[in-house]
């Protein structure tokens, strides 16, 4: 297994809009009893990536509490008052992550978020994802095969569900069967990257740059875009129905739950 130090810019200054209740930025949604970010950032750390880049927006002053609040929130621990350092007495489950947090604007789009944040990376090559897709990917073959591409980018294609039932006729006006919600036999943008720092210059350009966008396209345009197809279990959380099944799943064993 290689070791390369890679950091990891979170995508996390969204305002989840879909989520319903505003005062908890979405990568705070809970799923289980951690922010969906924290999952994200244990699937990275389980596999030896622990040096995070958040790029923060919306309420990213409760992102920071959080992080800065962890120990004693998450740990036993006994406090002798007058001195002030407490002792814990249960290990902390993210011990060794580096998270750097990097204001980026309220109102900044994705691309502008991920040339903020870059400033923070001194390394050859950089990942980027969102605060809210789990997966049970394997981030070294990822790696892998961004480097035998030889490419600036590369992203990760996922099958997901319909959002939709989906009607089956016979052409002729009769329904003749009915599919809930099928597997949909078309790749989408898993939210798995990886960057060389060459990259950065497709990210030239004001704040309202959509990564997904011009980005993107000009990337694959120029044939500097692979894609690494992930055909293991993957999900986005963009409603809170979508937490409160990520949550459901958690309880019944969480296929993305790889540490």
């Amino acid at each position: 297994m290689n070791h390369e130090h890679i950091p990891v810019i979170i995508l996390c200054g969204g305002k989840g809009t879909r989520m319903g209740d505003r005062t908890v930025p979405k990568p705070l949604v809970e799923v289980g009893e951690r922010p969906v970010l924290w999952h994200v950032m244990k699937i990275y750390a389980a596999q030896g990536f622990t040096d995070f880049i958040l790029a923060l927006g919306y309420h990213g002053d409760l992102i920071k509490r959080y992080f800065l609040e962890y120990d004693w929130q998450s740990r036993d621990f006994t406090l002798t008052l007058g001195d002030g350092a407490p002792l814990y007495h249960t290990p902390n489950d993210t011990a060794g992550w580096r998270i750097t947090f990097a204001e980026t604007g309220l109102e900044t789009m994705t691309g502008a978020r991920v040339r903020k944040a870059a400033r923070y990376v001194q390394t050859p090559r950089f990942f980027v994802t969102y605060a809210d897709g789990v997966a049970d990917i394997d981030l070294h073959a990822l790696l892998a095969f961004h480097r035998q591409q030889g490419l600036l980018a590369t992203m990760t294609g996922v099958r997901a569900f319909s959002r939709f039932g989906i009607l089956e006729t016979d052409g002729q006006g009769k329904v003749t069967g009915f599919q809930e919600k099928p597997l949909v036999d078309t790749l989408i943008n898993g939210g798995f990257f990886v960057f060389e720092r060459d990259a950065l210059r497709y990210l030239d350009g004001g704040d309202d740059l959509i990564l997904e966008r011009e980005p993107f396209a000009n990337l694959a345009a120029d044939r500097q875009l692979a894609v690494y197809e992930h055909h293991g279990f993957w999900r986005a959380m963009d409603t809170f129905k979508e937490a409160q099944e990520l949550t459901a799943l958690w309880e019944e064993g969480a296929p993305w739950k790889i540490w």
